[in-house]
């Protein structure tokens, strides 16, 4: 399943992490760990003839969203509605974060959350935006003759609801992206101008009475990466939580009696992994590189294997905050004729690489196996700061894919009727959205 440089597996290295953990006097200052300490203090008084599950649930419920630590890199970071998308693509890659919070320039100083909000922008709905926009009205009546033009136009045309494959890799030639951050529409087009992308409107919120259950929930159940937690007293976001911030919370609980109860778990036992092999989603080296951010945002996942077209064996793992890389280092592909998903890798790996940067990109895919443990997993994915972990067989092929999401998922588990009319008051995604 590709080379051993790699492809790294979870329990060649998670004794190294176990063992430069904190002691447990000292990881008492961690603000998680007091959290959890927290958990653990109402996990003792619940009834003892409660599940496991419905312990947790119980101490869940029973603490407020404003109790998370804040410290998310998002804080205070927003972008103004008048930003050009250059401008927001350089918060966004100065800050290293994937998205950012809008804030409406035309709202009044005293507007509530919803009115000082127009939504949250993406690296990705940036990227796929600015392709949706470029072609012509028809192909017909094409708007232009350059070669930007024509590129767009068919890589955008590809962006719908058909496929891209290895004949469609020319269209993404090597300074296709250098010649869009180089266009007038990059450098002009407002973030305002694309809010009709955003998957919300402005977006769900929390409000900070809401409990970590509710948190939890939509962080796995309902799909959501990150939930804004908004001060309904000045109108503002006040946290930002999402799942690889709850992915820390929990290693930083390991110890605590609860913790262990369930971390100790081996993945088989709790279900996991949900995806089987015939299942994943992967997208072959040889096709463009655009295919694979495609598959993504359609089936709203957050990232996906290459994988070699004769064997299926794996040659790497593409996330979606890898996007960032076609506008921010679009010079790094110059000496290829076309961007194809293992061109990608090559290029942005040496990229990190040569200007000593940590990403998950170059330490490449990591794999376990069904008789790890919950707890070795948790350990891995914040310790490398990744989102998925792909399972593997004796022989090294692919069985399955573990997300945060999914892990999260095993933690607690809904109620009967436990939202009610929670989602009614939620504004849907806007109807002009293409993305």
């Amino acid at each position: 399943m590709g080379s051993m440089q790699d492809i790294r597996v979870v329990t060649d290295c998670v004794k190294k992490i176990m063992e430069e953990e904190e002691s447990p006097h000292s990881k008492l200052s961690s603000p998680e760990a007091k959290l959890g300490m927290q958990v653990e203090d109402l996990w003792e008084f619940q009834a003892p003839q409660l599940s496991p599950t419905e312990k947790l649930n119980a101490c869940f419920e029973s603490i407020p969203v404003s109790a998370f630590p804040n410290t998310h890199s998002h804080k205070g970071i927003e972008i103004k509605s008048n930003c050009t998308l250059a401008e927001a693509v350089e918060i966004l890659a100065k800050n290293r974060i994937l998205s950012a919070p809008v804030i409406n320039v035309d709202a009044a100083e005293d507007a509530s959350w919803i009115d000082r909000y127009i939504g949250i922008v993406e690296f990705a709905g940036i990227v796929v935006w600015i392709l949706q926009q470029s072609e012509p009205p028809s192909p017909r009546s094409p708007s232009s003759g350059t070669a930007f033009a024509i590129a767009a136009n068919g890589l955008t045309n590809a962006v719908g609801l058909g496929n891209l494959g290895p004949e469609d890799a020319a269209m993404t030639s090597g300074n296709f992206f250098e010649e869009l951050t180089s266009s007038q529409l990059y450098k002009t087009t407002t973030v305002r101008d694309i809010s009709g992308s955003f998957r919300w409107a402005p977006f769900l919120a929390l409000q900070k009475s809401n409990s970590f259950l509710t948190m939890l929930l939509l962080l796995s159940k309902y799909k959501m990466k990150s939930i804004p937690v908004v001060d309904l007293g000045d109108g503002k976001i006040d946290n930002i939580i999402t799942q690889s911030a709850v992915i820390h919370t929990l290693k930083e609980c390991a110890g605590l009696e609860w913790f262990e109860r369930w971390g100790t778990k081996k993945l088989s036992e709790i279900g996991l992994p949900v995806m089987s092999s015939t299942h994943i989603i992967k997208v072959y080296e040889d096709e463009p590189v655009l295919q694979a951010f495609k598959l993504m945002r359609r089936k709203k996942i957050g990232g996906l294997p290459v994988v070699k077209r004769d064997d299926n064996s794996a040659v790497g793992n593409i996330s979606i905050r890898d996007v960032q890389f076609l506008l921010t280092t679009p010079e790094i592909y110059h000496s290829y004729r076309s961007i194809t998903a293992k061109n990608f890798l090559v290029a942005v790996k040496k990229y990190l690489q040569e200007h000593q940067q940590n990403s998950p990109l170059v330490s490449g895919m990591i794999t376990c196996k069904k008789d790890n443990t919950i707890k070795e997993l948790i350990m891995m994915l914040d310790s490398d700061k990744i989102h998925r972990v792909y399972v593997v067989d004796d022989n090294g092929s692919p069985e399955g894919v573990i997300t945060l999401r999914d892990i999260i998922s095993r933690l607690v588990h809904e109620p009967r009727g436990y939202f009610g009319d929670f989602f009614d008051g939620v504004l849907p995604l806007p109807q002009s959205s293409r993305v």
